[in-house]
């Protein structure tokens, strides 16, 4: 028995020796000594992992130089990108509402021109015109005879320099 430790006395610890009864020594307890061996061994093992564990987060905290350049320039080139993308796509809807712009006003003038063409045939009496070329100035229609045909190369005009001459 250990100093410290309290215990009572029970008949198994005592033995005779003749006449007289000594007290017998105890066997140790090898149960619970290995208990506490092994407790003991967890609870180191368990402060090695802590110790360990406290080790990779201060590694993980530290932060080297290189890495800290690495991630600014990343994130620089990352905002740059993104600004870019940004005046891309402000550009496209500015464009976009210019065309949106221009073929509204197409679509009016060709409104207009149409307007203004209906007006100009329904002011015209293309019946009158005929009437009055034909009797009040002597104009007939041509005849098969008078009308001269001209081949035209490639050129898609034709240019006169002299008088088209009478058959």
């Amino acid at each position: 028995m250990r100093s410290g430790d309290i215990r009572t006395a029970t008949a198994e610890d005592y033995y005779i020796d003749g006449n007289t009864v000594r007290r017998a020594q105890t066997a140790p307890d090898y149960r619970r000594e290995r208990r506490e061996r092994i407790r003991r061994e967890q609870e180191e093992a368990q402060r090695r992992r802590k110790r360990k564990a406290r080790r990779n987060q201060q590694r993980a905290m530290r932060v080297s130089k290189s890495y800290v350049a690495f991630l600014t320039m990343a994130v620089l080139v990352f905002g740059g990108v993104a600004g870019m993308y940004i005046a891309v796509q402000s550009d496209i809807t500015a464009r976009m509402k210019t065309i949106s712009k221009l073929e509204s006003q197409i679509a009016d003038l060709k409104a207009d021109n149409d307007e203004a063409y209906k007006r100009i045939r329904t002011a015209v009496d293309l019946e009158q015109v005929r009437d009055t070329a034909m009797n009040q100035m002597g104009m007939s229609y041509a005849k098969e005879s008078q009308i001269i045909y001209y081949t035209v190369g490639d050129d898609d005009y034709m240019t006169q320099h002299s008088a088209i001459p009478d058959k």
